[in-house]
């Protein structure tokens, strides 16, 4: 299966534009306090922090005091030095906390519905750089069983996909071997068990799903349901996972592009771990709930 060639992590996302104005109203300002703030009209009536105190400060707020003014300033400064402190904690709580999806199909059915809105854990797994997503601090590794948010791969380098989020869920592990032939999973020869429900009766835009057996798959102490087609089986496949690499199949077996057509997720494609479901709006009907699954 293919490991090489994935298209780069670097996309322009939500966190990209926003680390973007971050940096730019950082310069403007900047620049305007060495070249052009020479009036010495900015208010200080606080008592004078250390040099340090100051950098602190106004890397976080593009001000050295709480009571400077940029009043008599131009538009970009002044909106700059305003913006600056909301954007920057929306960057970090995206960036290093929790970070919002949606979830655009039908593949992770019946666990997430085509228009949930979905929490994502940015530090179960680590710490990393956001944008970037380097890691610098790891907690733990994915587990099987783990519902994750991903970079596409791409290794096809379709542009369609270029810099999209999945949403998977892990079934194989680094050194695992993967066997899923006429909807059963095998992992390392051992068959996994399976609870039958009753068939699925599918809503919204998920309707097309009704009918189709609706099963509990009991992968080690994480269970999850998954539904399979009444009609055929899904795409079956046979494979080792790499070391560094991640095997992933959506819920709803026969709906889904995952790693049986297109390969494995690299480790460090991970963007987090999914953890709730806090609204959810299908254009389809036009309905919201909200509620969880983790």
């Amino acid at each position: 299966m293919t490991l090489e060639n994935a298209s780069p992590f670097f996309a322009w996302d939500v966190s990209s534009y926003l680390a973007l104005f971050l940096i730019t109203a950082f310069v403007i300002v900047s620049l305007d306090h060495l070249l052009f703030n020479k009036s010495g009209k900015t208010v200080h009536s606080t008592p004078d922090k250390t040099g340090f105190t100051k950098f602190v400060y106004f890397v976080m707020f593009l001000r050295f005091n709480k009571n400077e003014k940029y009043l008599n300033r131009p538009k970009i400064v002044q909106w700059s030095a305003e913006f600056f402190p909301v954007l920057l904690l929306v960057f970090m709580l995206r960036g290093f906390l929790v970070e919002p999806f949606r979830i655009p199909s039908n593949s992770m059915m019946p666990t997430l519905l085509t228009g949930d809105f979905i929490l994502v854990s940015k530090f179960d797994y680590g710490i990393s750089i956001p944008v970037l997503n380097k890691k610098i601090v790891e907690f733990k590794k994915p587990q099987r069983g783990d519902a994750v948010v991903f970079r596409y791969p791409n290794y096809e380098k379709n542009s369609k996909y270029q810099g999209a989020d999945f949403i998977k869920r892990v079934v194989g592990v680094p050194g695992d071997e993967i066997i899923y032939h006429a909807d059963v999973l095998r992992i390392n020869g051992e068959k996994i068990s399976y609870e039958d429900y009753a068939d699925y009766q599918g809503v919204e835009s998920g309707a097309g799903m009704t009918g189709f057996k609706h099963k509990r798959e009991l992968i080690t102490e994480k269970p999850h349901d998954i539904l399979l087609d009444p009609n055929q089986a899904s795409r079956g496949v046979k494979a080792v996972v790499p070391e560094g690499h991640y095997f992933v199949m959506g819920d709803n077996r026969s709906r889904s592009s995952d790693s049986r057509f297109w390969g494995f997720v690299p480790e460090s494609y991970i963007i987090g771990k999914a953890f709730g479901v806090w609204m959810h709006y299908d254009d389809s009907l036009k309905l919201d709930r909200v509620g969880g699954f983790d």
